[in-house]
């Protein structure tokens, strides 16, 4: 049976909403709903550290079996990060590290981190549009379902940030080079793609929210053992009940409702061919010449969604194209927690420098649409850009200072990358 007793957020104006459903079993569904419409349910601190709170009390309660994670709304689960106050803070020009930054970047990051290693099921309804933060929580969460109306992507080179939000973890994650791409050109996907992806395990006509509660509510949950082997039962308990919903609404006639298919499972090859034609420099001159693209596959050339992903690529920030390869080549050993650190760092440095700013100006602020980067993409590949490039990954914290300092010790040992990041925390 479903309560939907509201537990610590009463008023429909709290940022995040939360409500328990009482299972069959006598166990608990908590439920946490973004709640902020008008802005696309887009994050906040207070979101981050609301969530982050309560996801502590439910972990240590013991009826308290799997978290459901939804958006308020029809067109959203959570379109990014709100960064408005962000921009201000920007304007304001304060002295390396920006409080603010520190403050939105940190409590974001940790959530991930906290939802990455919590030992209950994280169910994600990924309905309606997903993109920057909303992807970090996505990739965070144990289960993710999606429906005829998910889209999903990361646009941060139309703003002159980075593909952050754990991107740099989930992106490599994805087959074929095709993270890297989306990184790249902020292509817009649906459902389907997630699922090609990894980014989700099941799909669901939109209509069918309350549907899986109800599957919940009757699953055959078991009380919290002393070990952590609840875990695994309570994550098994989760996968089996999805996975029947799902079946049941396959063998349903839902002839209203279409999931259009993967545009990255269609073209993978070709992706992958130019992600792997040499550096960005090389790949840089096929994204910005439609014959070239034709060379490797007309029909990826063609296609209308590769063409707005290319028209994306085009009039993005040449920094971010920068920053999104080099992560994804630099990172690739690392683990959740280092990674999370590195952006950490490039994130702080971004809302120090001058296209984070002008991107969001000209994309919301002003909404000109007409962003002047600071640099060319060649300008960025020569000895004193690619040395500004790598200046974002230093640490912009007093020593023994670091947000995330903790999160790494001698034990993090993937690379020498990892070595370095840890006696930098340390020292």
């Amino acid at each position: 049976m479903s309560d939907n007793i509201a537990s610590t957020a009463a008023s429909t104006e709290a940022s995040v909403l939360f409500a328990t459903h009482t299972t069959q079993s006598g166990h608990v569904i908590g439920e946490m709903t973004l709640n902020s419409p008008k802005s696309l349910n887009a994050l906040s601190i207070d979101m981050c550290q609301l969530m982050s709170a309560k996801l502590t009390q439910w972990q240590n309660d013991s009826k308290v079996v799997a978290v459901l994670l939804r958006g308020s709304g029809d067109k959203a689960f959570c379109a990014g990060g709100d960064i408005r106050k962000l921009y201000d803070s920007m304007l304001d020009n304060p002295p390396m590290p920006n409080p603010y930054a520190t403050d939105f970047f940190g409590s974001e990051y940790a959530l991930y981190r906290q939802m990455h290693f919590y030992g209950k099921p994280i169910i994600l309804w990924g309905n309606g549009i997903i993109m920057g933060g909303g992807m970090g929580l996505m990739a965070a969460c144990s289960h993710r379902i999606v429906t005829e109306t998910t889209k999903f992507a990361m646009p941060e080179i139309s703003i002159g940030l980075f593909p952050d939000a754990s991107g740099s973890w989930f992106l490599q994650r994805m087959p074929a080079k095709t993270g890297l791409f989306l990184g790249l050109t902020g292509a817009m996907c649906n459902g389907s793609d997630a699922q090609f992806a990894s980014l989700a395990e099941y799909a669901l006509p939109s209509s069918q929210y309350q549907q899986v509660i109800d599957t919940l509510a009757a699953a055959a949950w078991e009380d919290a053992p002393a070990s952590s082997a609840l875990y695994s039962q309570a994550h098994r308990v989760a996968h089996h009940s999805l996975a029947e919903l799902e079946r049941s609404a396959n063998a349903a006639d839902n002839a209203d409702v279409v999931f259009k298919p993967s545009k990255l499972a269609e073209h993978w090859a070709s992706i992958q061919t130019l992600m792997v034609s040499g550096g960005l420099k090389e790949i840089d001159a096929r994204l910005q010449d439609d014959a070239a693209l034709a060379e490797i596959d007309p029909n990826f050339a063609e296609d209308s969604w590769t063409q707005r992903a290319l028209a994306t690529y085009r009039a993005g920030c040449p920094v971010t194209a920068a920053l999104t390869y080099e992560l994804f080549h630099r990172v690739k050993d690392l683990s959740l927690e280092q990674i999370l650190y590195v952006e950490a760092n490039v994130a702080v440095h971004c809302a120090n420098n001058p296209d984070f700013k002008e991107g969001v100006r000209a994309l919301l602020i002003d909404k000109d649409k007409n962003p002047n980067w600071s640099r060319t993409l060649q300008h960025c590949l020569s000895q004193e850009g690619r040395a500004y490039i790598n200046s974002h990954f230093d640490n912009p914290y007093p020593k023994g200072e670091h947000i995330f300092q903790e999160w790494l010790s001698f034990e993090c040992k993937g690379s020498l990358m990892a070595q370095n990041l840890t006696h930098e925390a340390q020292s």
